[in-house]
């Protein structure tokens, strides 16, 4: 059965509307129109209405950057907000890039939640969470206030940086941070014998190393996913994948991890999505994860 997931309760973030290619969307107290490729239908909102409610729009340059133009000059770069549920309360640093990005997957708050969930039913008071191509560690915050000793890897040494700001921001501390190709970092945890009770992959459709490797989804997806179930904790564990590939869907993610590992227990496949508060529902990815 293929699921389909949403944030249930956060405040400070809200889907106002989404199509024409963009998207409006509330984080906190700020406004921001950006590029969206996944919204081919109409806006259900007026342009006039987009025009007044947005406090700054992204303008692209080329496909891959772009300015932020703001109606109040004197809008701040930077801002936070908080993210909150039973179990835990991380906070993160936004700030305005100019490839369109803020610093988090808002829909990732589903994944968050369920690490959250999976640690505190560990019976292990100390379990192992590993989070791969981690980017800001919105994962890896949820994973650490939850209890969990946690390995933070991502490849760009910036987005480590911003990640450490997010720990400092949300009263939290030792996160384990690693600046490493992802795949040469798990390849090389196998020989030393390291287990994990929870492992969370986010890997993008194109990527680098910080030495020039190259990661390609559809050509090492299958690679990464035979190395990291090895190093699953053999009693209680979890492993979350996520994909925002275009070409790929849940049923892909599904028999990816199958046939990776033939003794997944309590799978659960779909796609992750957030509803507009016009009636809209924007689509963003796809995931497989499950738990013993």
């Amino acid at each position: 059965m293929i699921e389909l997931l949403s944030p249930a309760h956060w405040k400070d973030y809200e889907l106002l509307d989404c199509g024409d290619f963009e998207k409006l969307e509330r984080f906190g107290d700020v406004i921001l129109i950006r590029p969206e490729p996944q919204a081919v239908w109409k806006k259900l909102w007026s342009e006039s209405e987009w025009t007044k409610l947005h406090h700054i729009r992204f303008k692209g340059r080329s496909a891959t950057s772009g300015d932020w133009i703001k109606k109040n000059p004197k809008t701040a770069d930077r801002w936070q907000v908080n993210y909150q549920n039973k179990d835990i309360s991380i906070n993160f640093r936004l700030g305005l890039t100019s490839f369109k990005h803020v610093g988090i997957f808002p829909e990732q708050a589903v994944n968050w939640d369920f690490i959250a969930e999976q640690i505190k039913r560990f019976k292990n008071p100390e379990p192992k969470v590993l989070n791969l191509f981690a980017y800001t560690g919105g994962a890896s915050l949820a994973a650490k206030a939850a209890g969990a000793d946690t390995t933070h890897v991502d490849s760009i040494k910036q987005v480590v940086t911003w990640a450490n700001e997010n720990q400092e921001l949300s009263k939290l501390k030792d996160i384990r941070w690693v600046v490493e190709d992802a795949l040469k970092f798990v390849k090389r945890e196998i020989k030393r014998g390291k287990k994990y009770n929870g492992i969370i992959l986010d890997p993008p459709a194109y990527g680098h190393g910080p030495n020039g490797e190259k990661w390609k989804l559809e050509d090492h997806i299958q690679e990464m996913m035979q190395d990291v179930v090895q190093l699953l904790d053999e009693k209680e564990h979890f492993l979350i994948l996520n994909a925002y590939s275009m070409g790929f869907s849940s049923v892909i993610i599904e028999n990816l991890i199958k046939s990776s590992f033939p003794k997944v227990s309590n799978l659960n496949c779909g796609e992750l999505f957030l509803p507009a508060k016009s009636g809209c529902k924007l689509p963003l990815g796809v995931f497989g994860r499950f738990y013993k």
